[in-house]
Order: structure tokens, then sequence, then C-alpha cells
């Protein structure tokens, strides 16, 4: 069985304070990512961590 790695990369579950539309997002991501219902700005990049401009819902944790 494989062990699992502590990264400090997440998926994360937000919700867009427009349209209310819930969508995973990367939480390192290095371009701007859009709703995909209305195109709001959900996240723009930093170098590192992702600024979140959405409402945040949860860190989406999978098990490898």
């Amino acid at each position: 069985m494989r062990e699992k790695k502590d990264t400090r990369s997440r998926f994360l579950r937000v919700k867009c304070n427009d349209c209310g539309n819930e969508q995973v997002i990367f939480g390192c991501s290095s371009s701007s990512v859009r709703c995909l219902v209305c195109n709001k700005v959900l996240a723009e990049p930093t170098g590192g961590k992702a600024s979140v401009k959405a409402e945040l819902l949860d860190e989406v944790d999978k098990d490898i």
C-alpha cells in the first residue's frame, strides 16, 4: 500500500458569490480561475497559494 504524502497543494470546493455555482478549483493555480456559469473570477494566482475571491466551502481530500 502506498504511503500518503503530505502536500501543501489542495483542491478546494468554492461557491461563486454572484450566481451560487459550486465548483472545484486547484488551490495553487498559476492562472485566473473563472466561474463556469457567470465567468466571474473565483481565484487569482499569487506565485504560491491562489487568492480565492469566492466563498470557500471545503478542501477536497482524496485518499489515493
